[in-house]
Parts: structure tokens; C-alpha cells; sequence
């Protein structure tokens, strides 16, 4: 693993253990070069994803702006940061397990929405705000209108 302050590539392990529920190794590491330490995880990862955007692009799957999205959704509501984790990596499985090799951002947006309703209505509100580009307050009343018809 190469150090992320100097780049030498003659890191050392320190410590290994389970993290997310047994779903990733933690690793703790050290650089002889310049003495800095870091963390690193380990994930099983069951499939390469390519992400089709709206605009026709196409890009790696990014588990951090998943992560990052659902942070944002989430932030200051009473969930945890382990939580959060093991709802990414549910996400995440279930696209590897689910979809093919090649995933629209609707379809991950759309998976991200339903288990942000389960989790917390919020946080849903919050992220379909954003995912569904409202515009006006008349948006939020149309989707909150939808959320107490269903």
C-alpha cells in the first residue's frame, strides 16, 4: 500500500481487525519512510460497476459519494455512523448482486431513496430534494402530499 503523505510504497501493517459488522478488515499501517500513519479498509467487492449518468457518460461506481450522499441526507438526525456504513454497504451489495456490471445513477438513486424511507423520513425528504431537483415549495408539497397518500 503507498503511502498517502510521502509515497513510498514500503508500508507496514500494524493492525488488522474486523470492521462494519465483520464486512471489512481495518487496517492500521505505518511508513518507515516518514513515519506517518493511516488506516485502510478491506472489502469484498463482487463486481466492477460502471455508472451510466443522465448526461451519457460513464464512471466508475464511487462508494465515497454514495456514502458522502447519504451523510449529508442524514446529517444531524439520530443515527450513527455505523449505521450509515451498513447502509452502504447494503447499497452497495445490492447493486454488485442485482444489477448488472453497467448501473444508471437513476437506479442507485432510486434504491438509495427506498431505504432512506425505511430509515428515516428526513432524511428521504431530504435526499429526493436534491436527487429530484426541486425548484419551489410547491415541490416539497407535492412530494410530502405523495408520502402521506402512500
Amino acid at each position: 500500500m503507498k503511502c498517502p503523505y510521502c509515497g513510498s510504497e514500503d508500508t507496514q501493517v500494524k493492525d488488522s481487525r474486523p470492521a462494519e459488522d465483520a464486512a471489512a478488515i481495518r487496517r492500521r499501517r505505518s511508513c518507515p519512510a516518514c513515519g506517518s500513519r493511516f488506516t485502510t479498509f478491506e472489502r469484498v467487492q463482487l463486481r466492477e460497476l460502471t455508472v451510466l449518468k443522465t448526461d451519457g457518460r460513464r464512471a466508475p461506481f464511487d462508494r465515497e459519494k454514495l456514502a458522502r450522499s447519504i451523510r449529508v441526507a442524514l446529517r444531524k438526525r439520530p443515527i450513527d455512523e455505523d449505521r450509515v456504513e451498513r447502509i452502504v454497504n447494503g447499497i452497495q451489495r445490492r447493486l454488485e448482486m442485482e444489477a448488472e456490471a453497467e448501473v444508471t445513477s437513476r437506479q442507485i438513486g432510486e434504491i438509495v431513496m427506498e431505504t432512506l424511507k425505511e430509515v428515516d423520513q428526513v432524511a428521504y425528504v431530504r435526499f429526493a430534494s436534491v436527487y429530484r431537483n426541486f425548484r419551489e415549495a410547491k415541490d416539497f408539497r407535492a412530494f410530502l402530499g405523495e408520502l402521506d397518500g402512500k
